[in-house]
């Protein structure tokens, strides 16, 4: 495809796009701001216990073990 068809082609979908008005389903956007139940939704990573200590005992060792003993270069 030449430059100027592919240029016309992009003028023609910018064109599109900025002029394209969907029709907006204004009662459902009601249902969905008014159907809250006033609960946030689950996180996707839990939290882990404040008093669980395990975690920063397996992981404490390991920050600063072999920091400084590398050289790159």
């Amino acid at each position: 495809m030449g430059r100027g068809r592919q240029k016309a082609k992009a003028t023609k979908q910018a064109r599109d796009i900025k002029y394209y008005s969907p029709t907006t389903d204004y009662s459902a956007l009601q249902r969905e701001l008014a159907g809250s139940t006033g609960h946030a939704p689950a996180s996707r990573y839990p939290e882990p216990p404040e008093d669980d200590d395990s975690y920063v005992d397996r992981y404490a060792d390991d920050d600063d073990d072999d920091r400084g003993s590398r050289r790159l270069g």
